[in-house]
């Protein structure tokens, strides 16, 4: 048998916890001396202790957490509830990732207002190349919508262009437009180009036509936090007498395992203004 210090350490627990759980009636201690008082514990009890603790990680209440243990839950049904917490905490902690990178560019574009570099943009004609592609409609234009919709359409379009034993594609390349709807979607192209003959099921192969005229900047990093490139772009476009002529493209140039060492040209259709 094991003391109430014990118990704790190897259950990774407080003494104050194991107390409290005596106390409510949730973990009794195997026996407990008539002449001290003192609380000892069995090996057997971590298992009983494993599962409050879990329970209570998912959010239960601890009279919730006594009652489905008094009706016996298996390991099976433990397993298995853990793993949708664990799924929906990891999604929350991606989700809130994406928000902080978000932020993060936000505040550099903040910061750099007024000294903007327009140095690196480059006007020039984009000639039209075949590409296969997938689409799907994302609920903005905001990386925290683009960004789940994008990634999964090229892992699948990857996927189908190897499993058709496609070579020698990509660089990738994504396209734009309004889905249309009034409520500020936008339809997704997620591109790669491909040789002349292609054709793989389920994908979509066509020649996206040139750009006559388009002023371009090179973006380096994560995609998400692409918004003082972009708003770079934006300023040129303004002072140096052009207007934006539709959603820019974007040329995947290098595309490493870490986003961070990523390399994309925007490509965005401009015009003289007034035009």
């Amino acid at each position: 048998m094991f003391t109430i210090g014990d118990f704790a350490r190897h259950g990774r627990v407080s003494v104050r916890m194991l107390r409290h759980y005596d106390a409510i009636g949730l973990l009794r201690p195997a026996r407990v001396d008539p002449h001290t008082g003192y609380r000892f514990y069995t090996a057997d009890q971590l298992a009983r202790l494993n599962r409050v603790i879990a329970l209570k990680d998912l959010g239960f209440t601890l009279e919730q957490v006594g009652a489905i243990l008094g009706e016996r839950i298996d390991a099976d049904e433990l397993r298995g509830m853990l793993r949708m917490r664990q799924a929906e905490l990891e999604a929350a902690m991606a989700e809130a990732r994406a928000r902080l990178a978000q932020v993060g560019a936000r505040l550099r574009a903040i910061e750099s207002e007024g000294r903007m570099s327009t140095q690196d943009v480059v006007v020039k004609r984009i000639p039209a190349v075949r590409i296969a592609e997938l689409e799907g409609v994302a609920a903005s234009f905001g990386p925290q919508d683009i960004t789940p919709v994008i990634g999964p359409l090229y892992e699948r379009l990857c996927g189908r262009l190897e499993a058709a034993g496609v070579t020698g594609f990509g660089p990738g390349i994504a396209y734009y437009e309004d889905a249309g709807k009034g409520d500020g979607s936008v339809v997704v192209h997620a591109g790669m180009t491909v040789p002349e003959g292609t054709a793989v099921e389920g994908v979509q192969v066509r020649v996206l036509p040139a750009i006559e005229e388009a002023a371009t900047i090179v973006h380096r990093g994560s995609m998400e936090e692409i918004l003082p490139t972009v708003q770079n772009l934006a300023a040129w476009i303004d002072t140096n007498g052009y207007r934006s002529a539709g959603y820019a493209r974007e040329l995947y140039l290098e595309c490493p395992e870490d986003p961070a060492g990523w390399v994309a040209e925007i490509q965005e259709p401009v015009a003289r203004a007034g035009a």
